[in-house]
């Protein structure tokens, strides 16, 4: 028969022992048990009935007391232990199957629970988007006024219900019949100057409203509510528990302060926020189906799926959704999650679309009607563009972090309402007065990125074009009046952009800061594309300019896709994407004609971001909270070695000299049940080396900590005799005394097989396994015996110290 994994372990481990019998028979006599059986037994029959505990481990599981395997808050998962459990979870079920049709069905049931897991979390997605969109668009709209006669409509559902429209503009001098603007429904005439200022008090007053019913909101119900939720998400993907970050008070009071803090008018965006909303779908459905509730890593598959919903339903973009669940937020990331991450992300899709949120049969508010090719000497302002895009990026990720930095060490940390009021004033202040800073960003964006048409009297496409040319609109021309006062608007709104989004992205409401990046981004590509289109044109007869122009002066520029290829540049700055974000705006926008330009401006833009800093700002802020990411884009070079990280630390290796306290660890089969309480009660540790006795300290295996405590207080409940001077045994064979109390079998809770390495391994092979095995810790040991022990935490404050950085700043393990 062939062996198990598991059991190639027990029979490796089995040839250590007997190497270490024939080398160290002292040691070994020594740890005789009690009534003088060995442990290491000669019969080779009983030794495979001790060991071979592979094969019916699935049974013993079952008899744990509930809560074994299971983790504290704020702690790292020990990956390989579950994806183990998981293994063997399978071969039980496998095995089962031949017993008969009900066994049948469970083990189809298991097979097919993954993809209805992620089918839910579809659907779950896509509803939440659709309300959210409906929601938050209402409520923007509301700020400037009311649709009388169906108040549950916004503004363009409004104009679009009723027989009469005056214009397809939405300025408040061209309202429709049903729009009432809060100046019209105080008598004031419209355009004149007691409509306009009523309008913005008016406009003041509903955005605090929003804005401190958000922070109420997550003030008293969901303190995990607050921020996009994308740093936090990349850290639980990478194996870190946070308990209710995922539950539903948070899905729902996110979803409510989305709406609130989009509709308050703040530098922030609804669209990554959607990750958290859709992973928070995917932790509670996750517990409907126990192959994925009761092991963390493969909820983890769950959750790198619903981030790719997310996304999905943020911009409507499925296949950018998927590879930004793997270039940006996951940490383990097999084939079949990429086929579940992808049907979950078309799921969510495809409600969305049905929904239709926008009422515009797409599902995004900003997609492109044009085509118009563009020429080879325009790669020259796209990297300008996309070099600008790294500059914002590195400038909004120091600044924000210096101001978040602020806010924890100083006393407004104290005061988030406060602070949330205070941010909401002051934007609601400075954007009304400009056109383009008191529109929602997303609608700005779809203004900069679309061209000017023939139905389109804005001052942005004010052109002084000839009546001569056949359809004008697709040619560029000299710009008039009101394009020069659009571009100074739009220099004033970006600097305000610029400056106000530092501010809000990481007060204690929802907000996101894609599209806030993105609309900044907009605003420099538009002005870039409005300056070469002016370029061109008062320059048509250049040479330089031969195929850009036709005969007759008519060149063809868009200033559209500049600002398209700003927003991409932008948001590369700011979060360091590259593939997911060329195939996020494809997907936006639909301009397939245009993926070079945007390739050219991300790339450009995380070549300079990188050169001035690597961090994008979720690593920046997983950074400032001091959680334990390790991040697989960076490298480790230095040349230090295991025994300079692990603990405890010699000065002097080899001489006994220690500048650290002694190891803690808990013998196989001579502490007492009150020996190893006291142990627990004196330390902190997350988990004990089980050695064969103190003197030998010859490595048996491990145990958690939560395990163990566990244990202990269900065996004093429902066992009998067992009391504080019960010897407590992790040995397959345990000696019986009629006259001393009943031992306390701790077998079925230890790691037998626990990742060891020496002290003389170098750290870059350490933080290679950290990395790509996911590591809770590991053993060091020296000639077979135990030395010390590295935790995560120790790692990561190894590499902070390494950097000139505050290793005390790693909080959390």
């Amino acid at each position: 028969m062939e062996r198990t994994p598991l059991g190639r372990l027990a029979q490796i481990y089995r040839t250590f022992t007997k190497n270490y019998r024939d080398l160290d028979k002292e040691a070994a006599a020594e740890s005789e048990m009690t009534d003088g059986a060995p442990i290491y037994h000669s019969d080779q029959e009983q030794l495979d009935k001790d060991w071979d505990w592979s094969s019916n481990i699935m049974d013993t599981l079952d008899d744990l007391p509930p809560g074994i395997g299971q983790y504290d808050d704020f702690h790292t998962i020990d990956w390989l232990r579950d994806i183990a459990r998981d293994r063997m979870r399978h071969r039980h079920i496998v095995k089962k199957r031949q017993e008969g049709c009900w066994e049948q069905v469970k083990g189809a049931h298991d097979a097919w629970s993954g993809w209805v897991c992620v089918l839910l979390v579809g659907v779950a997605a896509g509803t939440c988007a659709g309300i959210i969109d409906i929601g938050s668009s209402w409520m923007s709209d509301l700020k400037e006024g009311v649709c009388l006669e169906a108040f549950w409509f916004n503004r363009e559902q409004c104009c679009w219900s009723g027989p009469s429209l005056n214009s397809t503009s939405m300025n408040e001098d061209s309202d429709c019949d049903q729009w009432y603007s809060w100046g019209r429904m105080m008598g004031s005439g419209a355009g004149g100057a007691g409509s306009y200022i009523i309008g913005y008090l008016f406009y003041i007053l509903w955005a605090l409203l929003f804005g401190v019913l958000a922070a109420l909101l997550v003030r008293m119900f969901a303190p995990y509510a607050c921020g996009s939720g994308i740093p936090e998400i990349k850290t639980i993907l990478s194996g870190f528990i946070i308990r209710g970050y995922l539950g539903k008070w948070t899905l729902l009071i996110k979803s409510l302060g989305m709406m609130l803090s989009v509709a308050a008018g703040l530098s922030l965006g609804k669209e990554g926020p959607f990750v958290h909303v859709a992973c928070c779908c995917g932790n509670i459905f996750s517990y409907l189906f126990p192959k994925y509730g009761r092991n963390e890593a493969k909820k983890r598959e769950v959750l790198s799926a619903a981030a790719a919903a997310g996304v999905s339903v943020a911009f409507g973009a499925p296949i950018g959704g998927v590879l930004f669940s793997l270039e940006e937020v996951s940490y383990y990331f097999p084939l079949k999650t990429l086929w579940r991450s992808f049907f979950c992300a078309l799921i969510a899709a495809f409600i969305l679309r049905s929904i239709n949120p926008f009422g515009n049969d797409h599902l995004v508010m900003f997609s492109i009607d044009y085509n118009e090719p563009w020429t080879l000497q325009e790669l020259i302002p796209f990297i300008l563009i996309g070099a600008l895009g790294g500059l914002f990026g590195k400038f909004f990720i120091k600044f924000n972090i210096m101001w978040c930095r602020y806010r924890k060490m100083s006393r407004l940390g104290n005061y988030p309402i406060f602070e949330v009021l205070g941010i909401v004033f002051i934007t609601a202040l400075l954007s009304y007065p400009n056109p383009y800073t008191r529109m929602n960003s997303s609608e700005l964006i779809r203004l900069l990125v679309s061209r000017c048409g023939p139905e389109d009297d804005t001052e942005i496409c004010d052109y002084k074009r000839s009546s001569n040319i056949t359809d004008p609109f697709k040619w560029s021309a000299l710009a008039g009046a009101g394009v020069g006062s659009a571009v100074w608007k739009l220099a004033l709104a970006l600097i305000f952009k610029m400056i106000i989004t530092i501010f809000t992205f990481g007060i204690k409401i929802p907000a996101g800061l894609f599209i806030p990046s993105m609309a900044v981004g907009s605003i420099i590509g538009r002005i870039v594309g409005i300056g070469v289109e002016q370029l061109v044109v008062n320059n048509a007869n250049s040479v330089f300019f031969s195929n850009i122009c036709e005969s007759q002066g008519k060149c063809i520029i868009t200033p559209g896709l500049y600002a398209m290829v700003g927003a991409a540049a932008a948001l590369g700055g700011v979060t360091r994407m590259t593939v997911s974000l060329v195939v996020i705006m494809f997907e936006l926008t639909g301009g397939l004609e245009y993926i070079v330009p945007m390739m050219a401006a991300a790339m450009t833009s995380k070549w300079v971001g990188d050169a001035l800093g690597r961090e994008s700002i979720y690593d920046a802020h997983i950074a400032l909270n001091g959680y334990p990411y390790l991040d697989h884009k960076e490298e480790f070079t230095h040349t230090t070695i295991a025994a300079d990280v692990m603990r405890p630390r010699y000065w002097r290796y080899g001489t006994g000299v220690r500048n650290d306290p002694p190891l803690a660890v808990i013998t196989q089969d001579s502490m007492t049940v009150e020996e190893t309480e006291s142990l627990l009660r004196n330390t902190e540790h997350n988990g004990f080396p089980v050695v064969v006795s103190r003197e030998s300290q010859y490595l048996v295996g491990f145990v958690l900590r939560r395990d163990l405590n566990l244990a202990i207080a269900n065996a004093r409940k429902t066992s009998e005799g067992v009391v504080s001077n019960s010897i407590i045994y992790f040995t397959g064979h345990v000696p019986v005394d009629p006259n001393g109390p009943a031992p306390l079998k701790l077998r079925k809770i230890l790691d037998m097989a626990p990742v060891t390495i020496t002290d003389q391994t170098p750290m870059e092979t350490v933080v290679e396994m950290f990395r790509k095995l996911g590591l809770r810790q590991t053993l060091v040991t020296h000639n077979g015996r135990l030395l010390g022990i590295i935790t995560k935490k120790d790692v990561l404050r190894h590499i902070a110290q390494l950097r000139n950085q505050d290793p005390e700043s790693i909080l959390f393990n």
